[in-house]
């Protein structure tokens, strides 16, 4: 099953900011490049600075608290359907 989303509802569940938290150790981030508020680009690029500031890592570990809470039911369904019989939706 692949369901495909927008960068605005990965960067709202809060796992856009955990994977670029975990490529900042290894000195490189996913960007996101907007102009007029809409997404133009995305690319990975190599960066000098490591994590994000108190209040963003805050805010991130809440969006991803709640995507876990409200898509945990869904995601355990997804695994425990892994046997091959087909889609769980």
């Amino acid at each position: 099953m692949i369901r495909k989303k927008t960068w605005e509802e990965f960067r709202d569940t809060g796992l856009f900011w955990f994977i670029n938290m975990i490529l900042h150790a290894f000195g490189w981030a996913i960007v996101i490049v907007k102009d007029d508020g809409k997404i133009i680009d995305v690319h990975p690029a190599r960066v000098r600075f490591r994590g994000f500031d108190e209040d963003s890592n805050t805010i991130g570990y809440k969006n991803v608290a709640k995507y876990m809470k409200e898509e945990s039911d869904q995601i355990f369904k997804e695994a425990a359907n892994q046997d091959g019989c087909g889609d769980s939706n």
